[in-house]
């Protein structure tokens, strides 16, 4: 199955809002390194979301207030370019 999205629109979000990160990496405690190398003391939740099938990757959602779209994507790309970080969703 392709999704396709064909929409010119952009993504429309009222600030400051929740948003969610789901963030791929080989353990735990690599992923909290970059999270805290990324957004320091702020408050945030980190979830546990799935791990891969033979155990080498695991994924986990980060929860956090986001105060507006350039923070958003700071974060975002911050947490991409990461060391410990093999994906960012």
């Amino acid at each position: 199955m392709e999704i396709i999205n064909d929409s010119k629109k952009k993504l429309e979000l009222e600030y400051p809002c929740s948003w969610s990160y789901k963030l791929i990496g080989y353990e735990k405690e690599a992923i909290q390194k970059a999270i805290h190398d990324v957004i320091l003391e702020r408050e945030h939740n980190l979830t546990h979301s799935n791990a891969s099938k033979k155990g080498k990757y695991i994924s986990m959602n980060l929860d956090l207030v986001i105060q507006n779209e350039d923070e958003r994507n700071f974060i975002f790309e911050a947490l991409k370019k990461h060391q410990n970080i093999k994906m960012v969703l």
